[in-house]
């Protein structure tokens, strides 16, 4: 059972893994944030859309999301930061998953606004968003419970400030 265990906890921590992780979070939140940033008044409506937030936030939500998204986005890409990265991209996902839920049991026909203001026909809320953000949530966490060494800017520092001792 020990030899089962230690090859268990090699596979969920390889560097590998983590990496395709990290890279395909971060291309996610990347794709989503470049649309809200160029147009923050679509995205302004899609936040509104939710009539979840006041009046007063809408906007500055819309304003700073994006760039919270971009900051993460770069963060996993780049292996900057990995961990805290991840933790701000799962903390958005359960924002998403709990914003997308409520619109739900509301019964609001609507899109969630992730990746470009397309109306409700185009891209319409669903189960099955909540499913993709979920899957993407876990993902999140796996690199932040996981990610110890893998491949990036911080494994690089890393090893550059080893080879000066």
């Amino acid at each position: 059972m020990n030899r089962l265990s230690r090859t268990a906890s090699a596979v969920v921590s390889c560097p590998w893994l983590i990496l395709a992780l990290r890279l395909y979070i971060g291309y996610v939140f990347l794709a989503a944030c470049f649309h809200k940033i160029v147009h923050p008044a679509m995205f302004a409506v899609d936040v509104a859309t939710y009539d979840i937030l006041p009046l007063a936030v809408i906007n500055l939500m819309a304003i700073v999301l994006p760039w919270i998204e971009l900051a993460a986005g770069l963060m996993l890409v780049a292996g900057f930061r990995a961990r805290a990265a991840a933790l701000l991209t799962s903390g958005m996902m359960v924002v998403f998953i709990v914003a997308i839920s409520i619109a739900l049991a509301r019964g609001l026909h609507m899109s969630c606004g992730c990746f470009a203001s397309q109306g409700a026909v185009e891209d319409p809320i669903s189960l099955l968003t909540v499913a993709r953000d979920a899957v993407w949530f876990i993902m999140s966490v796996w690199i932040l419970v996981f990610d110890r060494n893998s491949f990036g800017v911080d494994h690089l520092v890393e090893r550059l400030s080893a080879w000066k001792v």
